[in-house]
């Protein structure tokens, strides 16, 4: 059985996405949760505390769910792949909703801004990590910043999963667009030696960060 710390966390992200931040008072997190609402208090303070640990301690759980999956990765095609799915998951159970009144409430408190941070900092640490393995034997290793990557597909991800409530079809496209360069990423790994060395001198030139 959960303890009540953990109970009040999941009833908080439970209340992210189904009622939205504005309703997220101590009344309400402490009535989902099924204990009295002093407890928030008593455990973590204040309100903007205890959604901050949710924060954190939902977005900790969903990359653990799927860190042995990003392991395995062995190309950008395959990661874009795990993305597709991740993407689709992560709208079913309600996560971008929470991630979106997370967002926005993090605009309005500057409390609650370094553990959104903090929870999406988390994916992209695990992006850096799939990306500089994947880049490590490309004509790019040493030229691409892995965790420049990761921050924008972190924040492309975010922005694909919010789009896709306004316009899915847009958002599709947006996904097929990835995958084209993926696919492009990969023809760029089957150059000879002669052209790789060339394409890192242009990039270079170009002002690419060594």
């Amino acid at each position: 059985m959960a303890d009540t710390r953990t109970k009040l966390m999941d009833a908080a992200l439970r209340v992210l996405r189904d009622r939205g931040v504005a309703a997220a008072s101590a009344r309400v997190i402490g009535t989902e949760a099924g204990v009295n609402q002093a407890l928030v208090f008593y455990h973590f303070g204040t309100v903007t505390d205890l959604l901050a640990a949710a924060c954190r301690y939902g977005s900790e759980a969903r990359v653990a769910a799927y860190r042995e999956r990003f392991a395995t990765v062995g190309s950008l095609p395959e990661l874009l792949a795990v993305g597709r799915s991740l993407h689709e998951q992560e709208r079913q159970l309600g996560n971008v909703a929470v991630l979106g009144q997370a967002l926005a409430g993090a605009q309005g408190d500057p409390a609650l801004r370094p553990a959104v941070a903090e929870a999406l900092d988390r994916w992209v640490a695990e992006l850096d990590s799939v990306l500089a393995r994947l880049l490590a034997d490309s004509p790019l290793a040493g030229i691409a910043d892995s965790t420049g990557i990761a921050r924008a597909v972190a924040a492309a991800f975010i922005g694909l999963e919010l789009y896709e409530g306004v316009d899915a079809p847009a958002a599709g496209d947006a996904f097929a667009a990835l995958e084209r360069l993926a696919v492009l990423a990969e023809v760029v790994d089957d150059l000879g030696p002669v052209a790789r060395r060339a394409l890192r001198s242009r990039l270079r030139r170009a002002g690419a960060p060594a």
